[in-house]
């Protein structure tokens, strides 16, 4: 008797960790200089972790050695210089505090940037939506909330046609700096976490 209480038990603990419902911190958003939660940290970790899934996609980019292409960075916002930690020992950045509001304005704006980018793509083999796409909003509503577009017009043909050969190579080099910039994302999140 003791055996079935342990395993019913263990598979009552499993239930409650995996059920969605029951998480409730991860449907609270982050208001505008308030501290990044612990399940911020998640999503963006979820998202980093997707988007270098997604690099790794053969189907995604058939012909293209993506590893060994450029990447292209969303040059409109100074996420790396207004996100640096006050500890932090880059070279060449000197900066006397730590701006939140700023940092969080900055990563909001990246993160509308790639949305607005990446649901243009043509994802016939839905290797983006279910992943990168679907982390990247859950991050963006639960933990940036306004950056996420209104005014998107999705093409939804779109979605269904199959890419062309420089469609993919852009994908290739956006995502890398994507990803380049998630990494910055991640550790300015956690720095805001732990402060």
């Amino acid at each position: 008797m003791p055996l079935i209480k342990l395993y019913f038990t263990s598979a009552l603990l499993l239930l409650a960790l995996s059920c969605r419902l029951w998480q409730v911190s991860q449907s609270l958003p982050v208001m505008g200089k308030g501290p990044m939660t612990d399940s911020c940290t998640l999503y963006a970790r979820t998202l980093l972790q997707n988007i270098t899934d997604a690099l790794a996609q053969t189907k995604l980019f058939s012909g293209i050695d993506c590893a060994k292409q450029n990447l292209e960075l969303n040059m409109e916002t100074s996420t790396p210089s207004v996100c640096t930690p006050l500890e932090s020992a880059c070279p060449g950045i000197t900066k006397s505090q730590f701006d939140q509001e700023s940092c969080v304005t900055n990563i909001g704006e990246d993160l509308s940037h790639y949305y607005k980018f990446l649901t243009n793509q043509p994802d016939p083999e839905k290797l983006l939506g279910p992943t990168v796409l679907l982390s990247l909003r859950e991050l963006m509503e639960n933990c940036f909330k306004g950056s996420l577009p209104t005014d998107l017009a999705l093409k939804e043909d779109d979605g269904e046609r199959a890419s062309t050969y420089n469609e993919r190579l852009n994908l290739c080099k956006v995502l890398r700096g994507f990803q380049v910039r998630t990494i910055t994302i991640n550790r300015a999140i956690n720095y805001m976490n732990s402060k």
